[in-house]
């Protein structure tokens, strides 16, 4: 069995090199002693996720002994790769859109319509993969809804109701850490990782600038007029979690693989981290339940919200030397029996119709059914880029590096410039 690649972020020097082991290589997406080799990036973190990913890949290799699969999850860096090999147009066979399948990497897809599995595509995600001309950008592995995970068990223990507003979280941040005499952290976040950031700010922006009716900014976000001081509430809101004691101390230091690991020894009460938590944490605590539930509201009046969308996927390189191979793989994790182990693997919804999977947060989507579900606000208001400063911003804020008004004017910049490209 060949030694599969998890690269942590990487530095531009890294990505360069990295560029030469595209699908035009001997090594990464050529042929060798008569075994096609294709290349695979995912922008999976959760080691679950993960381990769902590399467990498929493996079963597909011992079915097809003359295709061999080179599996990547950059984490972190997966975007600044994905530009690097863009730049050089030299995609990887399979690649992850995470949410930009038509906008960003629209022109380095192969039409996956007329594949057999097209016809059972859930349509809430028929128009997030399929352009104007009725291109099928990619093969959705599962489909995301976002919002927060929580320890039921300790939370069921304290008597604290998982929040529906921002400010009822803020105070069952409070109970926690007064409850456990500070032993539970109240809101985890992994933030070595600067997506962890970015997801905070994305989830949050969603409530705070989109959904109240009285004072929605979609139109200012869109034309390019938005005031960035409406932002400033949300880093506000962190620095003060910060200075209250209510995330992690090792905030900008702590992994993301460490989160499972830390909510089933109950030190966790909230965290950002979606998907496979739960069956992950229950595997190593089987006495623990773990809860999802949706974006709190800010806003008087409004509801709270799930954001969804693309979460894995996969496209094939339009200009891959192997479209035969590695279509031969959409097909494969397209069967029921594959995708329903993607989606109950990742705990997420599959986004197939003909398939069925025992979720482990079916009753809680249950709880919540009829709860309104918003895309990701980067991917719809905001230019392409600003992801990374969503989250490196977070890291500065909480680094002491930047007040939250200086958050806010560093994203003005960013988003001036990213819409001016």
């Amino acid at each position: 069995m060949k030694k599969r690649m998890v690269l942590s972020v990487l530095s531009i020097s890294a990505l360069i090199a990295l560029t030469a082991c595209g699908n035009n290589s001997v090594d990464s997406g050529g042929e060798s002693g008569g075994q096609v080799k294709l290349t695979l990036m995912s922008t999976a973190t959760v080691k679950a996720d993960m381990d769902t990913f590399k467990e498929i890949v493996a079963d597909f290799e011992k079915e097809n002994p003359n295709i061999d699969i080179e599996d990547t999850y950059p984490g972190d860096g997966y975007e600044d790769l994905a530009r690097v090999k863009m730049a050089a147009d030299d995609m990887p066979d399979l690649f992850d859109t995470h949410g930009w399948a038509k906008s960003r990497y629209g022109e380095y897809t192969e039409d996956l319509g007329d594949m057999e599995w097209a016809a059972n595509l859930d349509p809430a995600m028929k128009p997030i993969l399929t352009d104007d001309e009725g291109k099928l950008h990619a093969f959705p592995i599962n489909q995301a809804l976002d919002g927060l995970s929580y320890n039921k068990t300790l939370l069921d223990e304290y008597g604290i109701e998982a929040p529906s507003t921002f400010d009822e979280f803020m105070e069952a941040l409070e109970a926690v850490k007064e409850k456990s005499n500070g032993k539970v952290v109240p809101f985890w976040l992994g933030g070595s990782d600067k997506s962890q950031f970015g997801q905070y700010f994305d989830q949050f922006s969603t409530p705070l600038l989109i959904t109240d009716k009285e004072d929605s900014y979609k139109k200012e976000l869109l034309d390019g007029s938005f005031d960035w001081s409406n932002y400033t509430y949300l880093p506000e809101k962190l620095k003060e979690m910060n200075d209250k004691g209510l995330l992690n101390k090792d905030v900008l230091t702590a992994q993301l693989t460490q989160g499972p690991e830390l909510m089933a020894q109950n030190k966790i009460a909230f965290t950002m981290l979606n998907g496979s938590i739960g069956r992950e944490v229950t595997k190593l605590n089987p006495e623990l339940k773990v809860g999802t539930m949706p974006v709190p509201a800010i806003h008087p009046g409004d509801s709270p919200s799930w954001i969804g969308g693309e979460r894995l996927t996969l496209a094939v390189s339009k200009k891959s030397e192997h479209l035969e191979e590695a279509k031969q793989f959409i097909e494969y994790i397209a069967q029921p029996e594959v995708a329903k182990k993607f989606a109950e693997g990742t705990s997420l919804p599959s986004a197939l119709t003909n398939v069925e999977a025992d979720n482990y947060f079916a009753e809680f989507y249950k709880q919540y059914e009829g709860t309104q579900i918003q895309p990701y606000f980067d991917r719809m208001y905001l230019p392409s880029g600003m992801w990374d400063p969503m989250g490196s911003t977070g890291q500065e804020l909480i680094a002491g590096t930047m007040e939250p008004e200086q958050v806010s004017e560093k994203m003005a910049q960013e988003y001036t410039r990213l819409r001016g490209k």
